[in-house]
């Protein structure tokens, strides 16, 4: 679920369009996302594992000021409820356009089919039939995009000396990128909420544990496949404007099942990020309001059907969604690096979680991670204020 959730056809263009400018030089980052990762979303599943609470729940229940816990729900609404409405038109025209490549039928046909797909799965309100099929959807994504690395023949040294931190000019911009499509807000409440559909209690928080590991795992190694194939496949230090260049680039190099395994593997990401966006959105905006986070409750189909319906309909009609991923990026910017600190902070909180409270080193480990998602989350929130700021000087 967790990895269905971060690797999207953002995360797809990201990773390209980085390894098509810098070649093998960011490997390192994705090295350093997938341990940040881990160490939050590790938090995460362990509070809502051991305390039974929803983490968009356990900000509102950790709030007595009547200011402080409005203000807290106004922004888990805005940021995840929202952000995730406005990035689900990116992610079903990313999975469409994969379908596109194979099939010639426009992705404003295809939106629509997967957008429906989606919605059928999550009616059914069944937690372990959506999971099986996104982690079917996640084993093809992965062996596509392994595939094509494969298929490419990467330079072997050259990716070796990329686990090495280096920063070449012009590369801070994607070095945030590609560690903020990696660890993302609204995957913290997705898990906070999912395993306590799949886990009954602490007692199975080993086997928690090593799902959530090796879950991010995977999808670091997807990240690193997709990379590791645009290095190899462009010049370095070419300017990727779109995943669609990837794709096109692919088949005189490596042939014509490269472009499709890419194809299919961005058919699969866009897929697993149109369904785990709505239902992250409906747990995070559900616990923040205080509702039953029930699958098959009314309130909760609402807000994720909401959610899937923006996509659908944006997609269908070609709407230019940045305004309303600008205004997400904003409220995101402000959001992932208070839930960061927060959870720091109730992790510590032993009147709750008893001895499954942070030890000194998951504390010092969690420091350096939230120290960095607090300055990307400052970079992230003034690149999108210039962003909006151009919007409106452009008006």
């Amino acid at each position: 679920m967790v990895a269905a959730a971060f690797i999207g056809p953002g995360t797809v263009t990201t990773a390209s369009v980085s390894g098509a400018r810098f070649g093998y030089a960011l490997v390192w980052t994705i090295v350093f996302a997938i341990v940040a990762t881990v160490v939050l979303q590790e938090m995460s599943a362990r509070l809502g594992l051991v305390s039974r609470e929803g983490l968009g729940e356990a900000l509102r229940n950790r709030f007595d000021n009547p200011v402080a816990r409005y203000a807290s729900v106004a922004l888990v609404v805005s940021a995840i409820g929202v952000g995730t409405a406005a990035y689900e038109t990116g992610n079903i025209l990313g999975g469409a356009a994969g379908l596109a490549t194979i099939t010639g039928i426009s992705a404003s046909v295809w939106g629509p089919i997967m957008g429906l797909c989606g919605g059928v799965l999550l009616w059914t309100g069944r937690y372990k039939l959506i999971e099986r099929v996104l982690v079917a959807l996640v084993a093809v994504m992965g062996v596509s995009f392994l595939i094509d690395a494969i298929l490419i023949g990467p330079d072997l040294g050259a990716l070796a000396a990329g686990f090495v931190p280096s920063a070449p000019e012009g590369s801070v911009f994607p070095i945030i990128a590609l560690v903020g499509t990696t660890v993302v807000g609204y995957n913290l409440f997705l898990h906070a909420s999912s395993v306590q559909e799949r886990w009954a209690g602490p007692d199975e928080l080993g086997e928690c544990r090593t799902d959530t590991v090796l879950s991010i795992v995977v999808g670091g190694l997807i990240t690193l496949a997709i990379l590791v194939t645009a290095a190899a496949v462009f010049p370095t230090g070419t300017e990727l404007e779109d995943v669609g260049q990837m794709a096109d680039q692919l088949e005189p190099v490596a042939g014509t099942y490269a472009k499709l395994f890419f194809s299919i593997g961005l058919f699969a990401a866009g897929f697993t990020s149109a369904t785990t966006a709505p239902l992250a959105g409906a747990y995070a905006t559900a616990g923040a309001l205080g509702w039953d986070a029930d699958l098959k409750s009314t309130r909760f189909r609402a807000v994720w059907g909401t959610i899937l319906a923006v996509g659908v309909v944006f997609s269908a009609v070609g709407f230019d969604p940045v305004p309303a991923i600008v205004f997400a990026q904003v409220a995101n910017g402000i959001l992932l690096p208070i839930i960061a600190v927060f959870l720091i902070v109730v992790m510590n909180d032993r009147t709750t979680l008893g001895d499954y409270a942070n030890s000194t080193a998951q504390n010092v480990l969690g420091g350096v991670v939230t120290l960095v998602v607090v300055l990307l989350g400052l970079r992230s929130l003034w690149t999108a204020i210039q962003d909006l700021l151009g919007l409106v000087g452009g008006l």
